[in-house]
Formats: structure tokens, sequence, C-alpha cells
């Protein structure tokens, strides 16, 4: 069996609404300004120390160039995205599924509905995929194009955030597709609990990845100057090993959060 491949992602949960609408009007500048060094680094320091990523890792030069750079190539190529079909026109296709493996850039909706799944309105919602090439979950940047196998099972093809066309994978719409996890603030300890599905960040000391892990015990314990210091011990369920992690390494997962 082959080794899965390492994928060197950096410790990162996304860029919050406002930072993007700030790349959003820078984005006019510049092809080399908007890939220089010097700039990307004064734009990262600034969301890193803003006030509304207290709790969030901070953000890398490098992702805020990568953001440009996939920026830049959408304006240039018009790649069509799932995200981009105006909410006025109908993302069916009038003719049924085709058969085996046909691919086209019909929308995720589209592509959930004729498998059968229930996927909700898009525009507002990001997504995150599971890499088939190491079992972590990534975000999704754009979904490029879709594909019915012989077993009737739909598939997309993603592009990560963060990452190239060399990149990108084929995942099974029902099984590897989600609406992303959100880190857990240090107040919400209170809601997690033995037994609860997390997304949780493993660390390594060659890369930072995400991966679906359960909780096995909690210690509780009062927090202080530095928010939340419990301590959860959880089981990843790619290898059955254990960690004891904080709070910040958590990620809540849509629907899976505990009454």
């Amino acid at each position: 069996m082959d080794r899965l491949r390492p994928r060197q992602r950096l410790v990162f949960s996304g860029f919050t609404k406002a930072e993007i609408e700030k790349m959003e009007k820078l984005s006019v500048e510049s092809r080399e300004l908007l890939q220089s060094k010097e700039f990307c680094q004064k734009i990262a320091k600034s969301f890193s120390i803003s006030s509304a990523r207290a709790g969030k890792p901070n953000v890398k030069w490098t992702e805020v160039r990568s953001w440009f750079a996939s920026r830049l190539k959408e304006n240039t190529s018009k790649v069509p995205s799932f995200t981009g079909t105006p909410k006025n026109q109908s993302p069916i296709p009038e003719t049924s599924p085709p058969n085996n493996e046909h691919q086209s850039s019909q929308t995720l909706e589209g592509v959930a509905s004729q498998a059968g799944e229930k996927i909700p309105d898009l525009s507002e919602l990001k997504f995150e995929a599971k890499s088939c090439k190491d079992g972590a979950w990534y975000d999704v940047d754009m979904f490029l194009t879709h594909r019915f196998l012989s077993s009737g099972e739909a598939e997309v093809r993603v592009r990560f955030v963060g990452y190239g066309a060399d990149d990108d994978e084929w995942v099974n719409v029902k099984k590897a597709v989600r609406e992303r996890s959100i880190p857990f603030e240090h107040s919400e300890c209170n809601k997690v609990a033995v037994g609860d599905l997390v997304l949780c960040l493993q660390e390594r000391r060659d890369q930072s990845i995400y991966y679906d892990a359960h909780v096995v015990k909690i210690d509780r314990k009062k927090h202080d100057i530095r928010g939340c210091r419990c301590l959860f011990l959880i089981r990843y369920n790619h290898d059955n090993t254990e960690e004891r992690v904080r709070l910040k390494k958590l990620c809540y997962i849509s629907g899976q959060r505990s009454k």
C-alpha cells in the first residue's frame, strides 16, 4: 500500500468576512503588488493583530498571497464555480443524470439533488472536503466539475484553499463534503461532551492537519486570563491514536454539537 502523501498545510481556519472584504477592495491593485512578499506580510500582520481574530490562528503571508493568486486567476480565466449560479437560475438540468462518470460544471445543489441528497442554499456557505490522499479535511476554494459513477453516486472535483490544480481531487459528495467546521470559542467548552465527533488539529513536527476525532474524556479546569484550560482526550478516527488537546485545537462539525 502506498504511503499517504503529506500535505504541508499551515495552521489556518480561513479568513473572516471582514478580511475577505478588505482583500477584495485591494484586489484592484497591480498583479506585481498583490504577489509581493512585503505587501502580503503587511496585510497578514494587520489581520493577525486584529481583535476580530482573537483566539484564532495567525494569518500567514503565504495564505494572503494564495488568496490573491486565486482571485487573479479567477478574474482572468473565469472558471465556473458552484457558488456562482444566480439564485433565480435553476442548478438542476432538465435531463436525467448522465451515464457512467459523465462530467460537467453543474452546481453542487444539482449534483446532490440528482444523487438524492439535500443540500442547502450555497450562496452564504463555505465547505471543507476530505482528501482521499491522507484522510484529512481541507477548506474548499471552489468546486470545478462533477461526475456520476456507475453506482449512481455523485462526485465533485474540488480545489483546496492554498493549493493549485495539481492537488485537485475527486471526492464523494455524500461522504467527503460538508459545511466548513468552526473553531470553538473559549466560552464554549461546556458544549463539548464525551462521545462528540469533532474536527481536531493534529500537529506534528513537519505538518499540521485537521482530522475527525471523537472526544473520549474531558478534564474540566478553571479558566484563567488565557481562556479555557480544560483538557480533552480525543481519539482520531483515521488511526485510532489518542491525544490530549486544548479547546483551541477543536472545531465543531455542523450538526454534531451536543445539546
